[in-house]
Formats: C-alpha cells, structure tokens, sequence
C-alpha cells in the first residue's frame, strides 16, 4: 500500500485558525528534539546553520519527531544545491534557507527544491527517505506537493528586496531574522532596537503584500506579541539550548547560593 506523507508546513499555514508557534532544536539530539516535539507546539526549527548538526543527526531527529503532531522545519547552513539535495533525501519536507537578500538568490533556492525540468534537484528517490524508497506512490510527480520552502530575510538589503522575493513562485513563506538584520544595520546584538523592528515591519508589510506568509524569531514575549499584531503567520518563542542554558543558571543560582549559605553558617 503507498505511503503517506506528513502534511508540509505550507499546508499547516494554509489550514491555521491562529499563527504557529515552534521552538529552535540546536542540541543535535533526537531524544531532546524527541521531547520538545511532544510538548504541543506546532512546528520545529532543526538548524544546521549555527548548531552542530549534520546529515545523520538531522535524519535522526526527522525520524525522533515523526512520531508527533508537530512540523519539522531544517535550516540548511546555506543555500548550497547539493546540500539542499541531500537534506531533502533525508525526508525533510520543509526547509529554510538562511540570508536570503535577492530575488536571484530566492530562485536559486526555488530550483534547488524542484526536480528538472523546472529545477535543479538531483534525482535518487529509489535510494532516499524523501519518498520512502519509493514507496511514496508517484513521488517524482508529485514531490513539489510533498516539499515547503521558506526563505529568510535578515540583511538590510533583503528588507528593501522583500516584496520580489517572496513573489518568486515556489517560495511558500518568507522568515525574518532580528539578529542578523541587526548587525547588518551597525546595530550587532541589539535586535530589538526601534530600528531593527521597523525594518522588520517593513519586511512583513511586504511579504504580506505579495499574499505569502510571514515569520519571526521573537524570544522576547513583548516583542513577539508586537510581531504577532503585526500580521506574522508564524513564529519562533525559544531554543532548546537557551531554555537548558537559562534553566540550569537558575538552578546553580538557587542551590549553589544556598548550599554556600547554609556552609557558611556551619
């Protein structure tokens, strides 16, 4: 019997009654990326740009998650046509290319994601998970149906490009990034700067022109919820890492101050 693949995450946009809140997934374990698919978030970010992700971590964590209702999104570390090709036969079905500033570059992205002739993806599902070893019936025909892209805007020169990139036909949906759009602006880590966030509104006023949907990573709730009004259809509210990181330090503040004081009254 053929199998069936997951939903893509232009269709879970499609058919949202409210925008989508996922999680960053940078530890490179599937038993973390296995727990944070379980707790009722609707999308995953698994990142090869800034984390110690490969090819055989990513399918391990694709493979963890599956079992969950939550939609897995790879961040390829660039937007580089074989590794495109090879995390797509990994059964990555929706991808985000990074530093997106073009409508040149948004069309490279679209023809590395499509097989020929309207594309440049290479051809190996008989030897791939993207169609379960072909047992995706039809996989070859059908696969644009199977495949999401989004591209991400986060230069200033990606701000002033945002409307014809995200008209390209083939982009699905558009993400902005706060940090690198701040450094590009001379405002290095200072991403919730006034001037940061209004390039970002202008990205989404865009991209929401062209009819495609916007996303933000937001980890401050006051921002995202300013984004959020704003019209974003998709977010990112924290990190695996951050969360361990940040929740471990108040651990340490807790006991190890405690332990110290409790010692220090012996």
């Amino acid at each position: 019997m053929p199998l069936r693949l997951a939903p893509t995450f232009r269709q879970r946009l499609d058919g949202a009654p409210r925008p989508l809140a996922g999680m960053w997934v940078c530890s490179g374990s599937p038993l973390i990326a296995e727990i944070c698919a379980g707790s009722g978030l609707d999308w995953l970010l698994i990142d090869m740009e800034h984390s110690p992700n490969g090819l055989e971590s990513v399918l391990g964590q694709l493979q963890a998650v599956a079992a969950y209702d939550v939609t897995p999104v790879v961040r390829v570390p660039v937007g580089d046509i074989v590794t495109i090709k090879q995390v797509l036969d990994l059964g990555a079905q929706n991808l985000l290319i990074p530093m997106v500033s073009s409508p040149d570059e948004a069309r490279a992205a679209v023809e590395a994601v499509r097989y020929p002739p309207h594309g440049r993806r290479g051809v190996g599902s008989a030897l791939a998970r993207s169609a379960r070893w072909n047992r995706v019936d039809a996989y070859l025909d059908s696969a644009d149906d199977h495949v999401s892209l989004f591209v991400q805007i986060e230069t200033a020169a990606g701000v002033d490009a945002a409307a014809a990139i995200a008209a390209i036909d083939g982009v699905d949906g558009v993400f902005v990034g706060p940090s690198d759009l701040a450094a590009s602006m001379g405002l290095l880590g200072q991403q919730t700067h006034p001037d940061v966030t209004a390039a970002a509104l202008r990205a989404f006023a865009a991209v929401r022109a062209a009819g495609k949907p916007v996303g933000v990573n937001a980890f401050d709730p006051e921002v995202a919820q300013s984004y959020l009004d704003a019209g974003a259809g998709f977010l990112l509210v924290g990190a695996d890492v951050a969360m361990l990181a940040r929740g471990s330090e108040a651990l340490a503040a807790r006991w190890s101050a405690s332990n110290d004081a409790s010692r220090a009254g012996y």
